[in-house]
């Protein structure tokens, strides 16, 4: 169902499929795609990892993890809490062991540290500028 609503077929990574699914059923305003870097738009991004934050990141904006290994953000999940050291999450394609090849939708608490970037597809652009190193 995740990767039909971004026309991909079975075996191909779905967790920018799960979220183009969620946000395609709320209406919201965001890439209709499962191929993750396609969330990684400068204009969206509201925190980046010890470079700036516009706003503090909340329910239902995405966060999107960077991978060495291949060069590009390659998983990316919901902010479900943003607290000071860790985000609780709601990611697809993940599993308990911390896999972005997993068998389903989990909620995991993950490190802040680990994330690249949040991007807010949700609320408005009329947005505070907050400037910490967080």
């Amino acid at each position: 169902m995740y990767l039909a609503s971004v026309d991909l077929g079975p075996g191909y990574a779905w967790c920018a499929a799960f979220v183009s699914w969620c946000y395609q059923n709320a209406g919201v305003d965001a890439p209709r795609s499962g191929w993750v870097p396609s969330y990684a738009l400068k204009d969206k991004w509201i925190y980046q990892r010890g470079k700036f934050q516009l706003q503090k990141p909340q329910s239902g904006d995405v966060f999107l993890i960077w991978y060495n290994s291949v060069n590009r953000p390659a998983h990316i999940g919901f902010v479900d809490e943003w607290n000071e050291d860790w985000v609780i999450s709601v990611e697809g394609n993940t599993n308990d062991n911390g896999s972005r090849e997993g068998d389903g939708v989990y909620r995991k608490r993950r490190l802040k540290k680990q994330i690249w970037v949040v991007s807010n597809f949700v609320r408005s652009s009329d947005r505070q500028v907050l400037r910490t190193d967080n």
